[in-house]
């Protein structure tokens, strides 16, 4: 089953969180992830608000938790660290 990698996300410093972009996309596609939705328009309607939203799919849960824990990503996750505040989770998609 393929899975979903959902991040929502406030950026705190603009410069160092575009390196962490320039660096995790390639780590993402690496492992088979294709963004489905990246900074597009959203609708909050409950919990707290982040501006940013990210959904990757990948062919499976555990290649998204690989690429989450792989050295290029973690590298990428450097920078994001200190610029964002975010929170992360994949999620199985029922097909």
């Amino acid at each position: 089953m393929s899975a979903l990698w959902i991040a929502h996300v406030t950026v705190t410093d603009p410069e160092p969180y575009a390196k962490y972009a320039e660096l995790a996309g390639p780590a993402i596609a690496a492992h088979g992830g294709v963004f489905i939705a990246r900074g597009a328009r959203f609708v909050q309607l409950e919990g707290k608000e982040r501006p940013r939203n990210v959904v990757a799919r990948f062919p499976t849960l555990e290649a998204a938790v690989e690429c989450y824990n792989s050295d290029a990503y973690q590298e990428a996750l450097t920078h994001a660290k200190g610029a964002s505040e975010r929170e992360l989770m994949v999620v199985e998609v029922s097909e």
